[in-house]
């Protein structure tokens, strides 16, 4: 089978496009969550409701290490989650493209 550019569809370039969107998967969901703990934060949730403490549990820990190398505390406002939803689109586009790129070279 000879794929749109040329060259022959390897396992090894079906593995890879199938890596890369599992990768893309999990960012997207990962995305979705920081924005339901934003949305939630501007509310005021039980801490106790196991949604609650997922959402938490899952952003926290990044969050808080950004807010130790950015302090983004603005009248009250957290600007942290915009930088985290930044930074994780940028990261899904550069490992989703190399993942890709790997993949189109033959995997190597």
């Amino acid at each position: 089978m000879e794929p749109p550019g040329g060259g022959a569809v390897t396992d090894m370039t079906v593995l890879l496009n199938a890596l890369a969107t599992v990768v893309n998967y999990l960012f997207q969901i990962y995305f979705y969550i920081v924005i339901a703990r934003a949305i939630i934060s501007w509310v005021n949730p039980d801490p106790y409701n196991p949604i609650v403490r997922f959402l938490h549990n899952a952003t926290d820990p990044v969050l808080n290490r950004i807010r130790r190398v950015l302090p983004l505390h603005f009248g009250g406002f957290d600007f942290t989650p915009i930088v985290l939803l930044l930074a994780l689109e940028v990261g899904r586009q550069l490992l989703v493209g190399l993942i890709l790129s790997l993949g189109s070279m033959g995997g190597y």
